[in-house]
């Protein structure tokens, strides 16, 4: 008789490292929001005025990103260049992809709006890839779409209506970390003719070992709460809370040294 796996490791709802290392991230939290996390395929297709794809950047480490593109009511876009937002996903560092319907219905609405592309990438996940390697996946997102803009990698919608000009860093929660992480790593960087617009670090996740009051008086929900978010930096970095924030504390300012 086979014996029973053991957890070794669980984020409440949403993570479960087990003791053969295999890892499970199906939703067990409340059944009502977990159409949130449910995957949307691309569709090349316009549906609702915004047409996706999956293009994988790097056969090496799976990378892969996904592009939203606004379109019109006769499909393509009609105006010839659209600003970029190159977008990195929260979730702890451990969890959420891209294609989930939570970004899919907010990036589908804001393509629309602002008539913009969005490129979000595919993060590598701890803690089958312990941090810092969704920085590495953001600094090599980075360097396709410079190659995209160069002409020396081949992507059509890219090509054809971005405003390589105009390229806005977008995340949300640790995402924002990247955000954040990504800018100073490439600011020194010669990435002509992709031109840094701007920064959008939307709540990004940055923790202290001190708590701050915001942290402390964070309101709890069955999607997030204190103790999730402490398990999340432990599992990210493969160590106690305490000492991944000191991790992330020496990237910030290893990071702000490089811009000086």
């Amino acid at each position: 008789m086979a014996s029973k796996k053991k957890i070794l490791e669980e984020v409440s709802g949403w993570l479960r490292v087990y003791d053969d290392y295999s890892v499970d991230r199906s939703w067990t939290g409340p059944p009502e929001v977990e159409f949130l996390m449910k995957p949307v395929p691309p569709h090349e297709d316009f549906k609702d005025g915004v047409a996706t794809r999956d293009v994988p950047i790097d056969t090496n480490t799976s990378l892969a990103v996904r592009i939203y593109i606004p379109g019109s009511e006769y499909g393509l876009p009609v105006q010839d260049k659209m600003p970029a937002l190159l977008h990195f996903h929260g979730g702890g560092f451990c969890i959420s992809r891209p294609d989930w319907y939570m970004y899919y219905h907010f990036y589908s609405r804001l393509v629309r709006s602002t008539r913009a592309f969005c490129v979000s990438v595919y993060l590598r996940l701890p803690p089958e890839h312990r941090l810092p390697a969704a920085c590495d996946d953001a600094h090599a997102a980075f360097l396709w779409l410079r190659g995209v803009a160069r002409g020396e990698i081949s992507e059509s919608w890219l090509r054809s209506h971005a405003d390589f000009g105009r390229v806005f860093l977008v995340g949300d929660s640790t995402g924002g970390n990247i955000v954040h992480d990504l800018a100073a790593r490439v600011g020194g960087l010669e990435s002509e003719p992709v031109k840094l617009a701007g920064g959008v670090a939307i709540h990004p996740g940055f923790l202290r070992v001190e708590p701050s009051k915001s942290f402390v008086e964070l309101p709890e929900s069955p999607l997030l709460t204190r103790d999730m978010v402490n398990k999340f930096m432990g599992v990210a970095a493969g160590a106690k809370v305490t000492k991944t924030i000191g991790l992330l504390a020496q990237w910030g300012r290893r990071r702000r040294r490089s811009l000086e």
